[in-house]
């Protein structure tokens, strides 16, 4: 099945996986609180590498509208669930996280066609 038009049904995709980026990025900074609260604690570079995490996955949203987008929201999946060497509960938080954006994917294969290919206008039957 493929969507009647795909470029309308590839850019409400493409919000969506920005706005799963956002959520994601949201959730990595309640990490450094549970963190925190063991035997361990939150050092110095724990911190900074969640943060940056954190920044780097709100800033990939942005980067949805391009055609590489969803390869860079793919790639960051792998830290967003290796977040769970910190923090136990990220390991059901990111994959979670994985499957929807897995979902999105699979998605956007079923009305586009490919998962990762560029989009480009069908041609209607009109000759005027």
């Amino acid at each position: 099945m493929t969507a009647p038009d795909p470029l309308r049904a590839a850019k409400a995709l493409r919000g969506a996986a920005a706005g799963v980026l956002v959520l994601e990025g949201l959730a990595v900074l309640f990490v450094p609180r549970g963190i925190a609260q063991t035997e361990e604690g939150l050092g110095g570079v724990r911190l900074t590498l969640l943060l940056v995490l954190s920044l780097v996955l709100i800033l990939s949203s942005g980067v949805q509208r391009r055609e590489r987008g969803l390869l860079i929201g793919t790639a960051l999946q792998v830290p967003l669930l290796l977040t769970g060497l910190m923090n136990s509960v990220m390991w059901f938080v990111g994959g979670a996280f994985v499957l929807i954006w897995l979902y999105l994917l699979q998605v956007r294969k079923e009305l586009i066609g490919s998962r990762f290919a560029p989009v480009t206008a069908v041609p209607t039957g009109d000759a005027d």
